[in-house]
């Protein structure tokens, strides 16, 4: 019993050294290193040299607003582009190295394979995002602080008390807080679907360009669908099986709308946790529909 134990599938940790591998490789790729650079410009570049023009007693607000906005846009573009483009290179890769073919002739299950090669993704993609999100936290501590005493220092020196106190509020408001974490949470789940989605097209695709095409085709048509879906199923004369035909879509094709909860959190809303645990619970469900999917898929080719 225990020499057929560790063969059988979700073995934890046959799974922890595949995610592990993937993730080592990941790193190793150049290309990512030119993606996680050019993420740390551009999001560096945005939080230092940001110019408002306006009121001037709403200028501060409007700065970390602006830096809330930049840094989860490109947070937001990096973990897309990483998910879509990393899945998408792994399987070909292993099939090119023969790398796969030795990892099979352990053996190792084709469930614990696919586990392991998608969660090797979604921790590079988290741990980049925790990075990034530190530095926008981070900074927006220090530019908050700042603003607060050029504010009251200045524009505001001659006001009431409680007036003052209303703008110091309302600037550290914008600044650092759980519900902007939270976002950056949405950030990594919206990808992590994304990254399931690519991982499932990866198992019957032959080439890397049509499964990142495809990625992205996909991410658009689920930014896109809910509003498709809402003209279509508006339209009069609309029937049970249209209805079930709309909702197979939303199936195969994910509502990422869902996951837009960072432009109320850039405007100031706070985000529930209520929220957070609706997105996770939606996030697990097209993961483990799409690992299901792409087990069956990979469970039937001939290695």
């Amino acid at each position: 019993m225990s020499r057929t134990a560790p063969n059988r599938p979700l073995h934890p940790r046959r799974i922890g050294v595949i995610v592990m591998h993937t993730f080592t490789q990941l790193v190793r790729m150049k290309v990512f290193y030119f993606l996680g650079l050019f993420a740390v410009i551009l999001l560096g570049s945005n939080l230092f040299n940001i110019q408002t023009f306006g009121r001037p007693d709403l200028e501060g607000i409007d700065v970390l607003r602006s830096i809330r906005s930049w840094s989860l846009g490109t947070m937001t573009l990096f973990s897309v582009v990483l998910a879509v483009v990393a899945t998408g290179l792994l399987l070909p890769k292993d099939v090119e190295d023969r790398t796969l073919y030795t990892i099979l002739a352990k053996p190792v299950p084709r469930l614990d394979y696919l586990i392991g090669k998608l969660g090797g993704v979604l921790l590079l993609i988290f741990v980049s995002l925790l990075v990034m999100d530190l530095l926008m936290s981070g900074v927006l501590v220090i530019r908050s602080r700042l603003l607060v005493e050029e504010q009251l220092g200045s524009i505001a020196k001659g006001w009431p008390a409680d007036e003052r106190e209303a703008l110091r509020q309302a600037i550290l408001d914008q600044g650092a807080s759980w519900s902007l974490h939270g976002a950056s949470l949405a950030v990594f789940l919206r990808a992590a679907v994304i990254a399931s989605t690519a991982m499932l097209v990866s198992t019957f695709s032959t080439s890397t360009l049509f499964t990142t095409i495809t990625g992205f085709l996909i991410y658009f048509i689920g930014n896109f669908q809910a509003d498709a879906r809402g003209m279509y199923l508006g339209a009069g004369g609309i029937g049970p099986i249209e209805k079930l035909g709309g909702l197979a879509v939303a199936v195969v094709f994910p509502d990422f709308q869902l996951f837009n909860v960072i432009d109320a959190v850039i405007e100031g809303a706070s985000l529930p946790p209520s929220a957070i645990a609706m997105l996770a619970g939606l996030s697990a469900f097209y993961v483990v529909l799409h690992l299901f999917v792409s087990w069956l898929v990979f469970a039937k080719k001939e290695f």
